[in-house]
């Protein structure tokens, strides 16, 4: 039934019919636990209250069904606006992004000159960029065209999903050129033939990918809502004696917050991605996809 459940909410999260019609309703039914809000000025109050509360953040703003130049480069002016709207509130905020908002799939250039707007910005603020991995079908481009960007900027890092074969390699080439990883499980339906089937081979694979870049002394965010992964992880940095300035955890808005919590009172620092904007919906369907539970918060609300 579980897996039932993920495979429908992960079709619907690509359905663009079902997408325009989420987009008329607005966020109701839950969607707002998870997304910050529509608009940036709300974005940037979202970031505000979670300052306050002694953690950092990364704003995305959500977009996945680009289907023309123009969109693309509406999409990229979006992420300008937003690197723009953290510097002039003072937020302690990153920018995260997909490269398919930014044309990855009309063409590799329009992409490229996207990329290169927004971290020409973002160094002009001081500020970092990291692109989010998508599906499978976009790893190695992805791989390609941080590769090609890291010569000429030094302010953006890339992600690596844990559920995919060919991660430990794909971390051990990037430690030729020292990227900045944020670490995740993964989120996508991928093919047993990329990646691992079972949950506790992407757990233990997991684990490995994290102790293999902090111990190749990059720069680690280590994405999980997993206590138990987090408890190895905090025993294996203070057991290796990596200092704080090498790592950061990272949680997603609105789900674990008593965890995020903990980790401040520790003296962790603690990152929350921040996703916000109007295209929510299939962001929204894959943290359904990822948790029963979310599944009957909506439900709740649903009768409310």
């Amino acid at each position: 039934m579980e897996t039932l459940m993920r495979n429908a909410f992960q079709f619907l999260g690509k359905n663009r019919v079902v997408n325009g019609w989420a987009r008329k309703y607005g966020l109701k039914f839950g969607a707002s636990r998870f997304v910050a809000g529509e608009s940036l000025d709300k974005a940037i109050g979202a970031v505000h209250k979670l300052n306050k509360e002694g953690k950092l953040a990364t704003l995305d703003h959500l977009g996945e069904f680009v289907g023309s130049e123009e969109e693309a480069i509406l999409s990229a002016q979006m992420c300008i606006q937003t690197l723009q709207a953290i510097a002039k509130s003072g937020v302690d905020s990153n920018l995260s992004l997909k490269m398919t908002s930014l044309g990855l799939d009309i063409s590799k250039d329009l992409c490229m000159r996207n990329m290169r707007s927004i971290l020409d910005c973002a160094r002009t603020h001081g500020n970092f960029v990291r692109i989010d991995m998508e599906d499978f079908s976009h790893c190695q481009i992805s791989l390609d065209i941080f590769h090609e960007l890291r010569k000429d900027y030094d302010n953006v890092g890339l992600v690596i999903q844990a559920y995919l074969y060919r991660s430990e390699e794909d971390i051990r080439n990037l430690s030729e050129i020292g990227a900045n990883l944020r670490l995740v499980k993964g989120a996508y339906k991928e093919s047993p033939k990329v990646a691992f089937p079972e949950k506790k081979q992407v757990d233990d694979n997991f684990r490995n990918i994290i102790k293999q870049h902090l111990m190749n002394g990059h720069y680690s965010a280590i994405a999980s809502h997993d206590p138990t992964v987090i408890a190895d992880m905090k025993s294996f940095i203070k057991g290796k004696g990596i200092t704080g300035d090498r790592y950061e955890f990272q949680m997603l808005y609105g789900i674990s917050e008593d965890l995020q919590k903990q980790l401040v009172q520790e003296g962790y620092r603690v990152r929350i991605y921040v996703p916000y904007g109007m295209d929510w919906f299939g962001y929204f369907m894959r943290r359904l996809a990822e948790r029963p539970a979310n599944v009957w918060f909506v439900l709740k609300n649903l009768f409310k």
